[in-house]
Formats: structure tokens, sequence, C-alpha cells
């Protein structure tokens, strides 16, 4: 094989913080090491390390010597038993404390080879990753030991930890160690492992068993083996249709039925970076043009969830529940906006593998999201590794990228029921459930109490303000059946009621809505997890405002329904003045009371709401106390305690047609809440039943309708169950925009009682299309377009 590398290509993929300590001390025996393996571990290298410009300068100089203190403190604990490495973490019969002790023999390596560390070369930490690696060969990790435990811990995380081990410490093994280690992955990830696209073979799975085979043979001098990772890539890359993986609409799924962008779906982005830059040059280049769905994908399917440095947690799956870890050294806080730093890097990371205007756009997408995360600015972020800061720092210092501006956009992701809202000063997102997505995962004993996550939490952010709204302990604290937004019932469920690994999934199917990219009509038919709740709820996004509505709400569960206007997390000590009708209210906690709708209330520091419709609507003051264990049972049992403002109303005992109007106002002035609240005539609600639910506001020219059945609404009448939104825009045009949320209409006919002149532009699912005193549009079958709206341009007469 040719040696692709020259010496400067070798040396900038290293990094200038790399310290190659010695060469092999034998020639190893597991296959037959070439120059071109050699080049491959310093590029491996390279990637794990990242380049520290200066190890003596911030952020870098704290966190090298807290690495090397972490790194020295292991090294004085390790007391290899049977069954153990060190005491704390007793692998006989849960092998996630085998993988974390893997974890901590490279953490131990990495301050071993980076200089700054305070333990760089040290012969007695050598000397301690040896020993660790020996111990653990012989007691569990080898080709004679029978699997038992989680899969993952076998031949994902010790694997996976175990080779950058064998990388960063290449040149102290022996061959039969080196021999022994490789035999030892060979039997817990055999080339069977990726044999069909199925399973835990999938999606981000499939892109670490790929990551441990490829560095298995590079280990290993193994040719057969980077191959089989190069080519076991290929099902990855194509957009799916169901189960696992990127979909059209910028959807992300792992476990068939989780919304996973933000965990799972940074781990691919972050490991196909990883393989992406350890093949390239190499006879194993990928080079399947597939691969350029995944750089699409970062603008279409992972940059809509990130604001502010953080990741929406409506697309993290189990992760909002992991907190602090009772298993980090570091008792490091994990949340929306550390997962949202690692989804930064990963994008860096995959930028090198891209075209230039592609890695162009990205850094500054990256240095904008950066440099506006004030609640957790990134390079101070302990959770992160130090070539994610490096790769962090570098670009934040590059004069030469422009950072770039938040979007101001509406994205719906139908194959998850997600969707995101942009405007200049705020984001928001929705998450929604449906027979295709769960309400929530539990599984391995975390998120126990996300039960009500899907029935239509409405998560926001301020550009200024509330960046920390549900980083500062709010899954641990909050009120588990008051989330904002949702509709549920009160009914006491069991932690983890419902079932694992995505099993509590409605059997309703009108859940999505419409959108022109801008403003959109999103709707859910909802059905509450271990209830007999059903309704109807819609949210119109707007400009300044979501407009929300509910409708049929019903219950026999002999339990109170809410309908949660909003949960606001104070802090541990906030006391946001509430003003209700002009009125302050009380800051007492405890604190609670009844206002008559319609009315509306403002919360210093956030915004206002509108309660547009008929009926009470409550508010309660309070401080509620919890521990992440109380939520995830390998988390932290300190008690915490946060302040909560609430909103809602009491639908009531066994509800038999409940209903609300309300408008959420990020970043609103009491004035201009007042002000909209006193505009009667700002807002038409158009329905709000069963039948459908819609509104119109002449100003925006917009008109959004979600059609439950077939039904005459004001100017529009659709022949079947679909969503619908019209803007005028004033310029003698207009858009309509149409969807099958439901997946299933064979065709439909939507009639419009505007004069209409002329369709300037239509999709392929329009088959016919009149104009004059009425628009009249025949779609085809819906049920291939995965829920997508369908826009159609007309010039008005």
């Amino acid at each position: 094989m040719t040696d692709v590398w020259s010496r400067r290509a070798f040396l900038t993929a290293a990094g200038g913080s790399v310290v190659l300590l010695g060469t092999p001390a034998f020639p190893a025996t597991a296959g037959t090491v070439t120059s071109v393996h050699a080049a491959m571990r310093a590029v491996w290298q390279g990637l794990v390390l990242g380049t520290v410009s200066s190890p003596t300068a911030e952020p870098f100089r704290t966190r090298l010597a807290a690495l090397g203190a972490q790194a020295g403190q292991w090294r004085s604990s390790m007391a290899p038993a049977t069954g153990s490495l060190w005491p704390d973490q007793v692998f006989t019969t849960n092998p996630e404390w085998m993988a974390q002790s893997y974890y901590r023999l490279r953490s131990m390596a990495e301050a071993y080879v980076r200089p700054g560390t305070g333990l760089t070369g040290d012969a007695a930490l050598r000397t301690a990753v040896l020993t660790g690696l020996d111990h653990l060969h012989a007691q569990v990790y080898n080709a004679g030991q029978a699997r038992y435990g989680n899969w993952w811990c076998w031949q994902i995380g010790a694997p996976q930890a175990l080779l950058d081990t064998v990388v960063l410490m290449y040149g102290q093994l022996s061959a039969a160690q080196l021999a022994g280690y490789c035999a030892a992955v060979d039997h817990f990830v055999p080339d069977s492992s990726v044999g069909s696209y199925t399973g835990t073979s999938t999606g981000a799975n499939r892109v670490d068993l790929c990551r441990v085979l490829a560095l298995r043979g590079v280990a290993g001098g193994d040719d057969a083996k980077i191959a089989l990772a190069r080519d076991a890539l290929t099902p990855v890359f194509p957009y799916v249709t169901s189960g696992d993986g990127l979909y059209r609409d910028g959807s992300f799924i792992q476990h068939t039925y989780v919304a996973y962008t933000g965990s799972y779906g940074s781990v691919m982005l972050g490991g196909l970076g990883m393989l992406f830059g350890l093949l390239k040059g190499t006879a194993w280049e990928v080079t399947d043009p597939g691969a350029q769905i995944v750089f699409d994908a970062v603008e279409h399917a992972w940059a809509p969830f990130l604001y502010n440095g953080l990741m929406m947690d409506a697309v993290s799956g189990r992760a909002p529940s992991r907190g602090v870890q009772v298993a980090d050294p570091l008792q490091a806080q994990l949340d929306d906006h550390t997962r949202g730093h690692s989804v930064l890097a990963a994008i860096l990371l995959l930028a090198e593998g891209a075209s230039t205007a592609e890695r162009t756009r990205w850094r500054g997408l990256v240095k904008g999201w950066t440099a506006r995360d004030y609640y957790g600015p990134p390079l101070a972020d302990a959770t992160q590794s130090l070539s994610a800061l490096a790769r962090l720092s570098e670009v934040s210092a590059d004069t030469a990228v422009t950072a770039a501006p938040e979007p101001v956009a509406h994205r719906l992701f139908p194959s998850m029921d997600r969707a995101t809202h942009r405007r200049p000063a705020w984001a928001a997102s929705l998450s929604m459930a449906s027979k295709r997505i769960t309400h929530y995962e539990t599984g391995n004993g975390e998120n126990l109490r996300g039960w009500h996550t899907g029935s239509g939490m409405l998560s926001w952010w301020g550009s200024t303000y509330g960046n920390g709204q549900y980083s500062d302990a709010f899954w641990p604290t909050v009120n588990p059946y008051r989330l904002p937004g949702t509709t549920a019932s009160r009914k006491a469920l069991a932690d983890g009621a419902g079932g694992d690994w995505g099993a509590s999934r409605p059997d309703v199917t009108w859940v999505g809505g419409t959108t022109d990219g801008e403003f959109a009509s999103v709707g859910q038919h909802l059905k509450g997890l271990g209830s007999t709740l059903t309704a109807r709820k819609s949210w119109f996004f707007l400009d300044d405002t979501v407009v929300c509505l509910g409708a049929g709400i019903s219950s026999t569960d002999g339990a109170a329904v809410d309908t949660v206007i909003d949960n606001r997390n104070l802090g541990a000590t906030g006391a946001h003045a509430l003003t209700v009708g002009g009125t302050v209210q009380p800051a007492t906690l405890g604190w609670t009371a009844s206002f008559p709708g319609p009315g509306w209330a403002h919360l210093a520091g956030f915004g206002g709401y509108v309660m547009s419709g008929p009926g009470t609507f409550r508010a309660l003051r309070e401080a509620r106390t919890g521990r992440w264990s109380d939520i995830n049972r390998s988390a932290s049992t300190t008690v915490l305690t946060r302040r909560y403002l609430t909103l809602w109303y009491d639908h009531g005992t066994n509800p038999a047609a409940g209903s609300y109007v309300y408008q959420l106002l990020p970043g609103a002035s009491a004035a201009q809440t007042s002000a909209r609240s006193a505009a009667t005539g700002w807002l038409t609600v158009l329905a709000n039943n069963p039948a459908a639910q819609g509104v119109t506001v002449g100003s925006l020219g917009f008109t959004g309708v979600n059609f439950w059945q077939s039904a005459t609404i004001g100017a529009l009448q659709a022949s079947a169950p679909c969503s619908v939104t019209v803007r005028e825009p004033g310029d003698g045009t207009a858009v309509v925009c149409v969807s099958d949320p439901t997946r299933t209409l064979p065709g439909l006919t939507l009639v419009w009682n505007r004069p209409v002149t002329q369709v300037l532009s239509q999709p392929p699912s329009v088959v016919s299309a009149s104009t004059g005193s009425t628009l009249r549009l025949g779609f085809g079958s819906l049920t291939a377009l995965e829920r997508a709206s369908q826009v159609v341009k007309v010039k008005l007469g």
C-alpha cells in the first residue's frame, strides 16, 4: 500500500499538543503494521487530543492541571483485585463499571502524553496504565469471557476507550499485549456485528461500531477490518422512511421511536467526523456519495435545534435526566448547553472533511453560537474534552471567521413530531407524540418521570434572557405533571410508566402541521399517557406570539386535568414580579389565586400571556425540591430547590369538553401584553372544537386551520382531515400550504373562497387547480410525502 501522507500532513493531523513517546517496543503480531498504520495512529492521536495552541494559556492550563490531578488520584487509588480495578467500580455484575474503568485508563493515558498535565511522561503513571490494561484483560475483557449485562459496554463503551488507550500508549505495549487486546475486541465486536443493518447496529450505534472496527484494524495492522468499517458505514448515509436514521425532513430517530438529534445524533455526527478524518487520504477514504446527506444534515437537521449554544431538550431522548452523574469525578453539570457544545465541536470536526463552502459556513455558525452562549460559555465547559475545547477556541479566535446570526424561520420535523420556531429575539420548540413517536423514552433507570414531554411541551428561550430555563436543575425539580404547554391528567403515574425504550406511543396519527418557512399551523390529537385523557391541541406560530388552542378536553380518570400555560423556572432565589390585569401579585412562596378570563398576565424578566378565551386561569408561586436521582437512578442524590411560577387552566376532574385559548408573548413588556389583550380585533378565532381549530390575523395576512375532519371554516373548505396555512404578504400574491399529518389520504380537495386569477407555482401533488371567484385545489395521494407542507403560490384577484 502506498503511504499517502506527506510529513507536513502527518504533523498537522497529529496536532501541536501530541507527544509521541517512543516507538513500538516489539513488532505487532496482530497484523502487518505498516507506515500507513503508523501514520493513521498519529492522525487518531491528533483527532483525540486536538491542537492545544498553548498549554499555559487558559482555558487549557487549568484543564490540563485538572486532568493531571485526576490521573494522579486514579493512579494512587488503583487497587487491582478480583472483579475490580478500583474499589468503587466492581464490574462482576455490572459491566458499566468495566467500561468506566477503561475510560479512567484512557484519561490517565491522555495525561501521560499531553504537555502541561504535570504527569507528562511520568513513569509511574505509565506503569499504572499498563497494569490496568493487563488487569482488565485478564479479569473481564478477553476472548474467553462471556458477555453479560448491557451490550453497549462490551461492543462500544469498553472497546472504544481501550483502543484509544492503545493508540496513545502504543509505543509502550508489547506484541503479546496488542495481540491479546485485539483478540478481545474481535471476540466482542466480530465482523458480524455490522453484518446487517438492524437492531443495535443502526444509526449512531452503527457509527460507533465502525469506529471500533476501524481502530482495531489500525492498532493491529488489519486492513480488512479497516475496509469493513468503511463499507459498513454505507447504510448510515441514505435517508430513511421508518426506524433509525436521518429523514428528508431533517428528523433523526434512534431506538425506532425516539427523537434523538441532540444525543445519539451528536454521537453519530462526532463519530463520522472522526472516521472521515482517520480515513481521509488513505486507500479506505470514504467516497460514498451518500455521505453528502450527512454534510447536508448539519444545517438541515442539527442547526435548527441549536440556540445560543444549547441543544434543545426536545430532541435529546433520555439525556435531559442525566444532570450530575455520580460516576462523574468532577460532578460536572450535564445539560442542554453541554450537549450543544458537544455538537458544536462535532460540526467543526466534520467540517474538516467538507467542502470549502460548507466549512466556511459551519465555522461561522459555530462562532456565532459560541459567542452568544452567555449562560454556559463553551470554553468554560468542564464536560468537554480538551480536543473539543481546542477546536472551539481556534474558531473563536479566528478573525477571518464572521459569526453567523440566528436565523428567522419555522421548521417542522413531522417524522419525529417536533417543530422549532425562530424569531429575532426568541426561539421555541414543540414536542408531540403519535403512534410513530413516543411520549418519552425511559430505560436503564433514566428519565423516569418524563411521562408528559410528548403531550405538547412548548419550550422557549429569549435571545438575552432565560437561556438557563431548562438547564438550572429544571428536570429534577419541576412538577412533572405541569410541563409548560402540556395538557395532562394529574392521575398519579409510576416511575417509568408506559414502558422502556419508547413503548409509550399513543394510538393517534393526526400530529403535524404546515409552514411557509416563517409562520406555521401545528396540531396534535392528544391521548394521554396512562390515562383516558383525549384532546385536540393547536399552535399557531407567528411573529411575536404563539397562539395556543385546545378543545374536546375529556377524561374519566377521576383526576383533575390541567393545561399549563407556562411553568417558569425562577432559579434558586428568583422573585420575578407577576402582574395580572394590571395588578402586581404577591411574591410570597406558596401564593396561589384564580383569575377570570379573558385576561392577561406578565412575568417580569420573561414575557406576557394573553388568555383570550373564557374560563378561569390559575397562578402559583412555589419552591420545589428534588434530586437528580429521583429521575435517574445513577445520578446525584444532592437535594436541589428551585422556585417556579406556574400559570394554568384547571379543567376540573373528569372534564367532558374542556377548551382554552391563550397567547404566549416571549419578551413582551407588561404594557405590550396589556395592549395585545385590549386589541380584541387583532386575533380572530375561526374555530376551536373537535372538528377544527383555526385562527386568522388580518394584520399579518395569516390564516391557519387544522381540520380534524372535513369541514368549512371561514373561507376554507377541506374534504378530509388536513392542516392548512395561508399567507398573504400584501403584494397581490398568496401561498397556500397543505399537509396530511395522518399520512393516510389518497386524495384531498381544498377550496379557498378568495378570488384568484392564476396559480403561479404548485408541487407535483396537485392534480387539479381551478381559479376564479374561488381557488379549488385537488391533491393526489399525500401518504408518501412524510407530512411535508405542499406549497401552492397564487396571484390574487
